[in-house]
């Protein structure tokens, strides 16, 4: 017999029930019309993933449950089919991360998750107590078991679905996107479809939660592990699987995306999730010239519109000529405002009143640092004059060494290309640019300069990028001591200044806002370094 299930790969927003309930009421009429059995929602789709804190509120428990109820009447409109919704559960004093199985009103199964994680970006010990019951429901003579994201990269909740009788197993998620994250999903998933025998469908959450990036890319596996069905990649998406049995008929699946595509449609959705989810009418950020803030720039407008972005150049005396008409250039080219205010009557004031302070003293970075602590100031001042959020510009290589300005360029309210190393902006505008033109050609092949003395260039203060992003993503992400670090073939002096520059600079990013996270290990969530620490490698 053919029974037919519809994934929703649906964008729920955090505390926001009523407006997740009425997406998954609308997915469920969807669903319906293309005469769907089953429709499997992602984990904690009632509430929105993850809701961290809140889960330790009793009122957020109490309108989850009455969220639940007012949901179960309205899915009596679509009669017959089964929705599995994700909920937080309160039951005998303990809470869980729940899933349920409504059908015509009616609870058919509740399943508890199992395996509970407590590593990287997650903490679900926290909030959750952990269950050990399998859960399996039949529909069209068809047992479908429930797990839920975690419990499915190990063999034990599977195993228990596997031996109470399931067939197929539907496993609402959670997952947060990572470059390559996908590839690590089908190795995990196809290694627990095959040794147990059960077909496999994983509805993944799609938006951006802060700074955390759900992809989407939800699929279906067969019992041999082959892709049924692949759905898009950072885009809500709706897919009807029809199932002969327990085998799922393949169906419409997605291609891959090159690497650099991936990652601009992450940074695009996380920046319009953020500001839109947030409230704000619309950004600002400053225009330098450079590639960092032309990325951004081209992201935020990809994102919101060009009538929602407002590029400010601020000049100083050290600032190019071709950063003007560079930044001019691309301007004329993406349709956003610009303006320009030149901060040297600032800055000329800032070491007037400083004179007699610094008398005798030489001009170092502290002069530098003021140039860029006016920038600031200036953005900030045009952020609560206007209501628009200041995107910062600065990257994860800059980040890692302290090469930025606490109160100056890391003054704002979102970091967009926080976790993108240098080498990686490089080739994430060259992918821009192969949609259209719009970050001209001198931009990205000019030195990168902070324009904050005369002929600056970061190499001046900093190794080769290329050296830089590999240190960094060797001992930062991959936790690799030193001495790997240069057994891999690294200089050792630039293995000891790149290490030194990231442990001494936590200070700066415990105050840096936060941006989107898309390596395995990123300066956020997932990175809790000490600020006062004497250890050494």
């Amino acid at each position: 017999m053919t029974v037919k299930v519809a994934i929703a790969q649906m964008n729920s927003v955090v505390g926001d029930l009523a407006g997740n309930a009425a997406q998954i009421t609308e997915y469920a009429r969807r669903a319906a019309e293309q005469g769907a059995d089953i429709l499997v929602t992602p984990e904690l789709s009632l509430v929105g993933y993850p809701p961290e804190d809140l889960l330790l509120r009793q009122a957020f428990y109490q309108e989850a449950a009455h969220a639940l109820d007012g949901l179960k009447k309205q899915l009596t409109l679509f009669p017959g089919l089964a929705v599995l919704i994700g909920h937080p559960s309160e039951v005998d004093g303990k809470r869980y991360n729940a899933v349920s199985v409504v059908q015509d009103g009616v609870v058919l199964a509740t399943y508890f998750k199992r395996d509970l994680p407590n590593d990287m970006v997650f903490d679900e010990k926290r909030y959750f107590s952990s269950a050990s019951q399998a859960c399996v429901f039949t529909i069209k003579g068809v047992n479908f078991g429930i797990n839920i994201c975690e419990d499915t990269w190990s063999s034990d909740a599977p195993l228990l679905a596997k031996q109470a009788g399931a067939e197929v197993l539907l496993v609402p998620n959670g997952s947060p996107y990572h470059m390559g994250k996908q590839h690590q999903r089908y190795d995990v998933m196809r290694a627990n479809v095959i040794s147990q025998g059960l077909s496999l469908v994983y509805a993944n959450l799609v938006g951006g939660q802060d700074e955390l990036i759900f992809d989407g890319n939800s699929f279906v596996m067969d019992t041999q592990g082959q892709i049924s069905a692949q759905l898009k990649h950072c885009e809500a998406d709706l897919q009807l699987i029809e199932f002969d049995g327990a085998q799922p008929l393949p169906t419409r699946i997605e291609a891959a995306l090159p690497l650099e595509a991936e990652v601009y449609q992450a940074l695009v959705m996380g920046v319009r999730d953020y500001v839109g989810k947030n409230g704000f009418p619309s950004v600002l950020l400053g225009l330098s010239g450079g590639v960092d803030s032309a990325l951004v720039l081209a992201i935020a407008v990809d994102a919101l519109g060009a009538d929602k972005v407002r590029a400010i150049m601020m000049p100083s005396p050290y600032t190019a000529d071709i950063s003007w008409l560079d930044s001019r250039d691309m301007v004329a080219r993406i349709g956003v405002r610009y303006d320009e205010i030149a901060i040297s009557d600032c800055f000329s004031a800032f070491r007037s009143t400083l004179s007699q302070e610094f008398a005798g003293l030489k001009e170092d970075t502290t002069e530098e640092n003021i140039q860029a602590r006016i920038r600031g100031t200036l953005l900030m001042a045009l952020s609560n004059k206007y209501g628009s959020i200041v995107l910062t510009t600065g990257n994860k290589s800059e980040m890692a060494v302290g090469y930025c300005t606490l109160y100056g360029d890391m003054a704002g309210g979102f970091a967009v290309i926080k976790d993108i190393a240098k080498t990686l902006v490089y080739r994430l505008c060259a992918y821009r640019n192969t949609l259209s033109a719009v970050i001209p050609e001198r931009i990205l092949t000019r030195a990168p300069s902070a324009e904050l003395r005369p002929d600056q260039k970061d190499q001046d203060s900093l190794p080769p990028y290329d050296i830089l992003d590999g240190i960094m993503a060797m001992y930062m992400e991959e936790n690799k001591a030193r001495a790997e670090i240069v057994a891999a073939g690294y200089q050792p002096e630039d293995v000891e200044r790149i290490t030194r520059l990231i442990k001494i600079n936590e200070y700066k990013r415990r105050q840096a806002p936060i941006g989107i996270r898309i390596t395995h290990r990123a300066f956020g969530r997932d990175w809790r370094y000490p600020i006062t620490s004497k250890f050494r490698d």
